[in-house]
């Protein structure tokens, strides 16, 4: 048989010459009502509300500390959540919140699949807001695309300016909303106001401003489908049990109008209740067709379920043409099985079982950590001395902690060698010997500490030592362990 030549998309080699980028194809999302549409504007309104007002919320800490509720403060290295405060030292804090989110994140995907991208991610809240504008000054879908298509005319003109002034006025109190968690919300307000803040300040709203606007307002799905490493990384977490949203085509096949099913019904044949309408795909906010299967752009929002099951109850049908299911019912109505569901499994038990773990040791370790603190660093040069009476000297810098709002009085001892005691270098001791050291609220102290040991003592190269704080008014304490050195025998 003679070979066919290559068509203008082929080569000799039999390649086919294809665009390495696909053009984006602008999305009109239409406008829908539902259960899962009511969910979203729900999540929204709480999201925001949350964001912007939080900075404004008060929470008394007492005199000399902030007012405010939630707080990150820089220069002080302090993080403040209404009664938790967290130092530089007790990172390992964030370390396990992040722990707790990922966990949290994986076992929303075994359960509902992506249905923190569909409802609680940033860039879908903040999206959904800009769609709403953009409806509100432009119309629905139909209204945009006819728009889109016109030439420029004065009311073109004044829609577009009007939703690009909103939508940087929504850009703008987002950046600034943001900067108001680092510093006295109120004070801060004020200072942007009289062109008095800080240019950090100014610096950072800018920047935030322009990514909420060009994010939300222009790359939308874009985002999700190419920037987002989520879609690529739950597909990897996700199994037969996870719900998600679906088409059930072993009820829709084969589509047809209502008239065609109609017939085909009359002869006694089989017709699927899809009828090919495409509201799925008109109000899909990344313009994909859920019929055509499990898709990497699918955020699971849900819209497509309130868009069809409207559809269904205007031509009669029941709803749940697309709804919330996983791959192992699909398979098991195909074989004429019932339906099951396996919310708790050995995936979510797991998931499930680390959320609860790192967050009871959170707990415990945040409701019983001590605001009283001290860390030692041994000299290095020279590791010993002796003394002229025959005694062994080690020196050391310590670091006194006062997590408190008022000052405290540290009576520092040493233990773990007979007849050893501590001086401090410029601190005067008390009647029992002990250097009483003051340190100021909400800070530290460093200090010089030397320890002696009796003369003969009976000393090995390296011994262990433990350094005690005492609150001298409540008599709280902490310890810290470190090594005494000795010459070798």
């Amino acid at each position: 048989m003679k070979p066919m030549p290559p068509t203008d998309n082929q080569d000799a080699q039999g390649a086919v010459d294809a665009p390495l980028y696909v053009a984006r194809k602008k999305v009109y999302p239409q406008s829908v009502r539902g259960t899962f549409r009511t969910l979203k504007w729900t999540f929204m309104a709480l999201a925001l509300g949350v964001y912007y007002l939080l900075p404004f919320v008060r929470w008394d800490r007492g005199p000399n500390a902030p007012d405010q509720a939630v707080l990150v403060d820089f220069p002080n290295r302090r993080f403040y959540f209404f009664f938790i405060e967290i130092w530089p030292q007790e990172v390992y804090y964030l370390t396990g919140l992040l722990i707790m989110a990922a966990m949290v994140l994986f076992l929303m995907n075994a359960l509902a699949g992506r249905v923190w991208c569909g409802y609680m991610c940033p860039q879908t809240v903040w999206t959904d807001l800009f769609y709403a504008v953009e409806r509100l000054i432009e119309g629905d879908r139909r209204d945009r695309m006819i728009l889109d298509k016109q030439g420029w005319t004065l009311n073109k003109v004044g829609e577009r300016v009007t939703k690009h002034a909103l939508w940087l006025l929504i850009a703008w109190w987002t950046g600034g909303a943001w900067v108001l968690y680092f510093s006295d919300a109120p004070t801060l307000v004020g200072q942007l106001l009289r062109g008095q803040a800080p240019f950090s300040a100014y610096l950072w709203i800018g920047i935030l401003t322009a990514t909420t606007y060009v994010f939300a307002g222009h790359m939308r799905e874009q985002v999700c489908v190419y920037m987002c490493p989520w879609p690529r990384i739950q597909a990897a977490l996700t199994d037969e049990w996870a719900l998600n949203v679906t088409y059930r085509h072993d009820r829709g096949e084969p589509r047809m109008s209502v008239k065609e099913a109609k017939k085909v019904e009359a002869a006694g044949d089989r017709a699927g209740d899809c009828i090919d309408c495409l509201q799925c795909v008109a109000v899909c906010p990344t313009g994909i067709d859920i019929r055509d299967g499990a898709q990497l752009e699918c955020i699971q929002c849900g819209l497509c379920i309130d868009a069809c099951n409207r559809i269904m109850d205007k031509v009669g049908r029941p709803r749940g043409l697309i709804a919330y299911d996983n791959d192992m019912n699909m398979a098991r109505r195909e074989e004429g099985k019932a339906e099951v569901y396996r919310p708790i499994r050995s995936r979510t038990l797991i998931y499930a079982g680390i959320i609860v773990f790192v967050a009871g040791l959170m707990a415990v370790t945040l409701f019983n950590r001590t605001t009283a603190g001290i860390a030692v660093i041994h000299d290095r040069n020279p590791l010993f001395v002796t003394l002229q009476n025959g005694s062994i000297r080690n020196g050391y810098t310590a670091r006194l902690i006062n997590k408190e709002l008022q000052p405290r009085h540290y009576a520092i001892s040493v233990e773990g060698i007979d007849g050893a005691w501590v001086e401090a270098v410029g601190v005067p001791p008390d009647l029992n010997g002990h250097p009483i050291v003051a340190v100021r609220p909400d800070t530290t102290q460093e200090v010089r500490l030397l320890v002696h040991t009796p003369a003969g003592s009976d000393l090995a190269e390296s011994t262990p030592i433990t350094f005690r704080i005492r609150d001298v008014k409540t008599g709280e304490e902490d310890t810290v362990s470190d090594n005494f050195k000795a010459p070798a025998k």
